[in-house]
């Protein structure tokens, strides 16, 4: 597979080792400081991949019209205006976003999808996610993934933490705290309380080498698929949440 590297922070540069090691080539990487090259750059690869930032994305989305290049994209911040822009270079390309390409974490969405309308409304449900003190946005944007995945209907109203005399906790909503210290990859936590019984699933990252070997993966069917937008379960499970 032959791979365009868009954005080379420490994600991308895992992703390129890994990449190499794997026997695939990087025909180029680009960083933030010089995302104009992509104005004048052609399809120089069978797939690119996205680790930078959304102000990035006006020029790799002219780039991915332009070339038709599969693109899978793991940039986080993303606005709704942003993401519906990303969504419709589906019509140009087969495109995929993610903010957490570890395959336990698409597994851990399948399994919420599951349980929780059977436990929602008869269980207190609460997120906690952990990360390391360099995070800056908080919560993470796997916690916003889990949460969308127990209640897509958004029939529950999320609190961010709580503090002061707030009150009995809601019967229709879902506590999302975040920890950060360390060198924490990532831990996230669903919590099911209920009548004198609790339920915990917990996912633990090690390293960002999940993150990295998930999107390579993702990655290589991607390029393979026809022009659309892609949910990650689609590529990994043939079927979405």
């Amino acid at each position: 597979m032959r791979i365009l590297l868009i954005g080379y922070g420490r994600m991308g540069r895992m992703i390129e080792d890994m990449a190499l090691r794997a026997g695939h080539s990087v025909e180029k990487a680009i960083d933030i400081h010089n995302s104009g090259d992509l104005r004048k750059l052609g399809a120089v690869a069978d797939v690119a991949i996205d680790f930078s930032t959304p102000a990035v994305l006006p020029l790799l989305g002219d780039f991915i019209r332009r070339t038709g290049m599969a693109l899978l994209s793991g940039t986080t911040g993303y606005s709704a205006e942003d993401f519906e822009a990303f969504q419709s270079l589906g019509a140009y390309a087969p495109v995929l976003h993610s903010v957490n390409y570890s395959i336990g974490i698409a597994v851990f969405r399948r399994v919420l999808a599951q349980i929780s309308p059977g436990l929602l409304g008869s269980f207190d449900a609460e997120i906690v996610e952990t990360h390391h003190n360099k995070k800056a946005d908080a919560p993470s944007g796997t916690a916003k993934l889990l949460y969308e995945a127990m209640d897509p209907g958004h029939a529950y109203t999320p609190v961010y933490g709580r503090e002061g005399m707030c009150g009995a906790r809601g019967e229709r909503e879902i506590g999302i705290h975040a920890l950060r210290g360390g060198t924490v990859a990532g831990v996230h936590t669903v919590n099911f309380f209920g009548q004198d019984e609790e339920l915990s699933v917990t996912h633990r990252a090690a390293s960002r080498a999940v993150f990295a070997n998930g999107a390579l993966r993702a990655a290589e069917a991607l390029a393979a698929r026809p022009k659309g937008c892609y949910a990650l379960e689609e590529i990994l499970f043939g079927g979405k949440v």
